[in-house]
């Protein structure tokens, strides 16, 4: 999910595959597609070519999208589920 982030953090709109951990990276902000469905492929890819209204949205939305995934709040997330773990009684 790194260079999906990667490209909506520089405010490029995005196309990507619907499989894996990509829709929850993704969001709402990019057009997800089936990797092995060439229409899909060529549909999208024509929709993000021709499509300005739907490229401005998906900049927006994916500028926004990517500051949810920082370095910082994956610190944060992670040292917060340490803590409640050593907090937990243990018998």
């Amino acid at each position: 999910g790194l260079p999906l982030l990667e490209a909506m953090a520089s405010g490029l709109p995005a196309l990507s595959s619907h499989r894996s951990s990509l829709p929850q990276v993704a969001g709402d902000a990019a057009l997800l597609i089936d990797p092995e469905d060439i229409d899909d492929l060529t549909a999208g890819l024509e929709r993000l070519l021709s499509d300005e209204s739907w490229r401005a949205i998906a900049r927006d939305r994916g500028m926004e999208q990517a500051q949810r995934f920082s370095w910082a709040r994956c610190v944060e997330e992670t040292v917060s589920v340490y803590r409640h773990l050593l907090e937990e009684p243990h018998g």
